[in-house]
């Protein structure tokens, strides 16, 4: 009696948590669409009542996304291996994995408040460079968490072979380690995307916004997340239509990307 229970109420647990995801896909698709043209795609951001778009908004999340990829990968890479090959159980790997793992669940708006005091306030102005250094600082733990993980689950017979052929270790970690966990360290970098492509919190601190089209990164950038902050909460219809649009592209960003970690992560099949 007691099992039927319990499985009853993981049975409908579940289908709550998918009615709530249902109606949130619901009502991104029926507010979401109705917004979506291809001025979407071609115009910057309106003023009330004027033909406009959002691409100022999609280039600006684009670059700074990409650049904010580049910084977290570079340094989640090498800390994850640093980590898996080099720290071991030594005190200073446990105080950084701990800090890691501080990171992976910090409230992202003090990540925006602490990048607005060390580049915001002293250069006096905001910037898409400070924005993309706050998303950064966002993704960098997942992907050091994610390769140390890949790195650690490398059989150790790949290492001792690189070794007994004489190699060095960075080289049998470059050759060898990171060619066999490229397609787990890759996962890695795409749910870090997916992870930072939706804040809004340290955007409004560091990028804030720009109503034109702009690919000067050292000045106030356009970006999603901060537009449809903004036009959500506005009184005029059509920059509400365009809040949701803008949603709806964000979220089929993000899923279409955790659909591609999903594959690359799923083990090939052996026969």
């Amino acid at each position: 009696m007691a099992n039927y229970a319990f499985t009853g109420f993981c049975f409908a647990v579940t289908a709550v948590a998918l009615l709530a995801l249902a109606a949130i896909l619901w009502s991104l698709l029926s507010q979401g669409l109705g917004g979506l043209n291809l001025d979407v795609f071609t115009l910057s951001t309106p003023a009330p009542g004027s033909r406009g778009g959002l691409a100022n908004a999609i280039v600006g999340s684009i670059m700074m996304c990409v650049l904010a990829m580049i910084l977290a990968t570079v340094v989640g890479v090498l800390a994850g291996t640093w980590l898996a090959e080099y720290a071991g159980s030594s005190r200073y790997g446990v105080a950084v994995r701990f800090i890691n793992d501080v990171l992976l669940s910090a409230p992202s708006i003090l990540v925006g408040l602490f990048v607005y005091e060390i580049l915001v306030a002293p250069f006096g102005g905001f910037s898409g460079f400070a924005g993309a250094v706050a998303l950064a600082l966002l993704a960098a733990p997942v992907i050091t968490r994610t390769t140390e993980d890949v790195l650690k689950l490398q059989a150790a017979t790949l290492r001792e072979a690189g070794v007994a052929l004489g190699a060095p270790l960075s080289l049998v970690i470059r050759e060898i380690l990171w060619r066999s966990a490229r397609g787990g360290i890759l996962t890695g970098g795409l749910l870090a995307f997916a992870r930072i492509s939706g804040e809004t919190a340290p955007l409004l601190f560091t990028a804030l916004n720009n109503q034109f089209f702009s690919l000067d990164l050292s000045h106030p950038t356009a970006n999603l997340p901060t537009v449809i902050f903004q036009y959500a909460l506005s009184a005029y219809d059509d920059w509400r239509r365009l809040a949701w649009a803008g949603a709806l592209l964000i979220a089929a960003a993000v899923l279409g990307v955790t659909i591609l970690a999903r594959l690359l992560a799923k083990e090939p099949s052996r026969r």
